[in-house]
């Protein structure tokens, strides 16, 4: 008798298992909702914040360059593969539809030194005012209301910037859309 009570207990706790770690999956890795449509290129308000930026910038004796804005699921992919199946280093850790640049909500950016090359160094004072041009660079996009890479805990992502707008990557890829973009009125 105890041992198909122990035995259907057993059976119970591992059912229950079963379930917990399949919601845990369903969670982690939604499928990306297909009803809605994906944006085509950077949200409106990410796109004006990241030209007021590059300007307040240039105003500061600054050149900024954007080195990337949107990003489809494929090209976030190949990015994804550098320093794991391709060469390179690695640069992400998020695979396409896991990451801000493939909903136009995430830009990265360079310095432009004297001779116009662009160079990722966060030391750089090219506008000799005793400040990193960078972290100047950060302040700004800050007030604007931009995220910095710089600031994440674990994988830093200097040249990262990135505007929310209160959403998840998990709540992106079901199909909620900030507002604003233009694919939000069709959702509604």
């Amino acid at each position: 008798m105890k041992i198909k009570l122990f035995g259907s207990a057993f059976i119970t706790f591992l059912l229950i298992l079963i379930a917990l770690l399949l919601y845990y999956q369903f969670l982690t890795n939604p499928s990306i909702n297909e009803n809605v449509p994906l944006p085509q290129n950077l949200h409106p308000v990410v796109q004006e914040n990241k030209d007021i930026l590059i300007q307040q910038a240039a105003d500061k004796g600054i050149r900024v360059m954007v080195t990337d804005g949107f990003r489809s699921f494929q090209e976030q992919d190949q990015l994804y593969e550098k320093g794991r199946s391709s060469e390179g280093q690695i640069v992400t850790h998020a695979k396409g539809g896991e990451s801000y640049h493939n909903f136009g909500l995430a830009v990265d950016f360079a310095l432009l030194n004297g001779q116009g090359k662009a160079i990722w160094d966060t030391a750089y004072d090219g506008n000799r005012n005793g400040k990193s041009d960078w972290i100047e660079v950060v302040s700004i996009a800050k007030d604007l209301g931009f995220e910095w890479g710089g600031d994440w805990k674990q994988f830093k992502d200097y040249p990262h910037l990135e505007m929310r707008f209160g959403l998840t990557i998990n709540e992106l890829q079901r199909g909620k859309r900030p507002p604003g973009d233009s694919l939000t009125a069709s959702q509604e």
